[in-house]
C-alpha cells in the first residue's frame, strides 16, 4: 500500500510567558492508504496536536508534512483551506453541526463546496447517511432533535460525503455511552473495511482494538508502535496484544 501521508522531523513548540514547551519532537511517520490508525498516549503527550498537524488544522514549527503528493507545510492559508476541504474528513468528539440546518442539509453543505451539481450531492448524502444508519424520518430534524449517538454518525456522513482521502478522528466516542460509541465505531469500521483510511486519536482501549496500526506518542515522540492486523469482533488474543503492548508502554 502507498503512503498518503508522511512527515520528515516534524516539529510543534509553543511559548507561553517566555517558556517553550516541545509538544512535537523530530516526529518522522508515513500512514499508509486504506490503514486504520490508532494515535494512543497520556493526556499531553500530544497526540491531538499530531493529528492537528497531520491533516494541515495547524502547522507545525519545523519540518514537512507531505499530504497525498502535497507538501501542505508549504501551503498558504487559503490554499490549505482548499486542500482540507478537498482530501479531509473530520470527525471530533463535538460534532459541530449546525443547529438551524436539518440533518441532511448539514450533509448537503459540506459536499457543495466541491461539488456544486446539488442532485449529485443530494443523492450521496441520503446514500450515505443510510449507510450510517440514520433513516430518512430523521433526515429532516434539526441537531437538537437527535440523540448524541445519531449526531455523531450525521457528523461521520459530513466527514464522508466528498470521498476524502483520509478521515481525522479526535476521541468521536469521548462524549457517547457505550452502546451508542460502538455504534459510532461499527460505522468507522464499516467504512474502513470498505478502503476508507482513518487516523483516529483515543485514550479508550475498546475504541484501540478497532485499528490495525496502534501508534503510542510519549512526550512528543512515537514511542512505540503496534500492529494488529485487520479488526475481528470478539478477538481475545487481539485485546491481549494491545493490553500487552500498552502496559509497555507505560500506559
Amino acid at each position: 500500500m502507498k503512503n498518503i501521508i508522511e512527515t520528515k522531523q516534524l516539529c510543534k513548540t509553543f511559548s507561553n510567558g517566555g517558556q517553550q514547551t516541545h509538544v512535537l519532537k523530530n516526529i518522522d511517520l508515513e500512514i499508509r492508504e486504506g490503514d486504520f490508525t490508532i494515535i494512543m498516549g497520556a493526556s499531553g503527550a500530544g497526540k491531538s496536536t499530531l493529528l492537528y498537524a497531520l491533516s494541515g488544522m495547524d502547522r507545525p514549527t519545523f519540518g514537512e508534512v507531505n499530504f497525498c503528493d502535497t507538501g501542505i507545510t508549504k501551503l498558504s492559508s487559503d490554499e490549505l483551506a482548499l486542500f482540507r476541504r478537498k482530501y479531509c474528513g473530520f470527525v471530533f468528539q463535538q460534532t459541530y453541526l449546525i443547529d438551524s440546518m436539518s440533518v441532511l442539509d448539514n450533509v448537503l453543505a459540506a459536499g457543495l463546496l466541491i461539488n456544486k451539481n446539488k442532485k449529485e450531492v443530494t443523492a450521496k448524502a441520503k446514500e450515505i447517511l443510510e449507510s450510517v444508519d440514520i433513516k430518512e424520518e430523521l433526515w429532516n430534524k434539526f441537531p437538537t432533535q437527535i440523540s448524541g449517538g445519531e449526531a455523531q454518525r450525521v457528523g461521520i456522513a459530513r466527514a464522508l460525503v466528498n470521498h476524502p482521502s483520509m478521515v481525522f478522528a479526535d476521541e468521536p466516542t469521548g462524549a457517547l455511552n457505550s452502546q451508542t460509541g460502538r455504534d459510532v465505531l461499527n460505522a468507522l469500521t464499516k467504512f474502513n473495511e470498505q478502503g476508507q483510511s482513518i487516523v483516529m486519536v483515543t485514550h479508550d482501549i475498546t475504541s484501540a482494538r478497532r485499528g490495525n496500526r496502534i501508534l503510542y506518542v510519549k512526550d512528543g515522540e512515537i514511542a512505540g508502535e503496534c500492529d494488529l492486523g485487520a479488526y475481528v469482533s470478539g478477538d481475545s488474543e487481539r485485546h491481549q496484544k494491545l493490553r500487552d503492548f500498552l502496559g509497555k508502554m507505560g500506559w
